[in-house]
């Protein structure tokens, strides 16, 4: 299934999305500002093209506090716009380089292990990233297409001003188009999972588009691309990770350690011998080291540390 491509936008657009995303990071934006700008960004496919230069460029320098990259957002006359021309500079290099991935885990948003990062979409959608996920996006005209590349995320949709242009996220075992919603969708190996927290989505397999499925608001369903799995009832717990949680209720002490390696850099394992008991509760995973100490108080284990990356769980 090919992907739709966002060609370069012009100079003039790009001019143009710099000064909306001024405007909008201004501490002073009103609401009225804000429908301004849908309207613009509706207004022309092409204004969605600029729209998204600019927010590749902000995620690129994610990595520097934004009042270091761009000091200009809160600011005006003569430093306001020589930031302006700064960043068009940026946004018309970034064009240039759009089409050289400097590495093959380079994507439009990314995050490390054990990060969590929102984004907010050209649409106004809102998009979550748990741990370990690079997505890529590519809007168009004709549709709103978020690629799934590794990890999860969690979706909220707006409505898009621009009229019949369907939501939908790609995953290497098929699309999940959503029917104005909120739900969650994780890559798993070798299938996909999706948990809908409201509305509804229509999940289709890859390799077998006319079979339809769809998924209800508290339904789940995990696929492949040639089949689709049962409807079950969506866990409760499933968007734990957005406050910086892992829930387990009544655990395989081995599911929960897989769960929890996610979340941390290096080796984290579990001996045969303990896999099989129980764990339930709620733990921050912002102190992964916390509740491996915790484990060793609540149940007949030890951790073994062999390094700062390496860790097991033994009895």
């Amino acid at each position: 299934m090919s992907s739709p491509q966002i060609g370069p936008p012009s100079t003039a657009q790009l001019q143009a999305a710099v000064q909306w995303y001024l405007t909008l990071n201004d501490a002073d934006v009103s609401p009225e500002q804000h429908l301004a700008w849908q309207d613009w960004l509706g207004a022309d496919p092409e204004h969605v093209k600029a729209w998204a230069r600019i927010e590749k460029l902000q995620q690129q320098l994610c990595g520097v506090p934004r009042d270091v990259a761009l000091p200009i957002l809160s600011q005006m006359g003569v430093q306001r716009r020589q930031g302006l021309k700064m960043l068009l500079v940026l946004a018309a290099g970034a064009t240039v380089l759009a089409g050289y991935r400097i590495s093959p885990y380079h994507t439009d948003f990314a995050t490390r292990t054990g990060e969590r990062r929102q984004v907010t979409l050209p649409d106004g959608s809102r998009l979550e990233l748990n741990t370990d996920t690079r997505v890529d996006i590519a809007y168009n005209a004709q549709e709103r297409l978020i690629l799934l590349r590794r990890g999860e995320i969690l979706v909220t949709t707006a409505t898009d001003r621009l009229p019949a242009r369907p939501l939908s996220v790609e995953t290497p075992q098929g699309r999940i188009r959503a029917l104005g919603t909120r739900f969650d969708v994780r890559l798993l190996p070798g299938l996909s999972s999706v948990h809908v927290q409201q509305h509804a989505v229509e999940v289709r397999p890859r390799d077998t588009p006319q079979h339809i499925q769809r998924v209800d608001e508290g339904q789940a369903l995990t696929f492949g691309s040639s089949q689709l799995g049962n409807l079950r009832p969506a866990t409760a717990d499933s968007s734990a990770w957005t406050q910086g949680l892992l829930v387990a209720i009544d655990w395989r002490l081995g599911d929960f350690v897989g769960e929890l390696a996610r979340y941390r850099v290096g080796y984290l394992g579990c001996a045969d011998e303990v896999r099989d008991l129980r764990i339930s509760g709620a733990f921050r995973l912002d102190d992964i080291d916390g509740i491996l100490a915790n484990l060793q108080v609540s149940l007949p284990v030890k951790v073994r540390h062999f390094s700062r990356y390496w860790a097991r769980i033994e009895a």
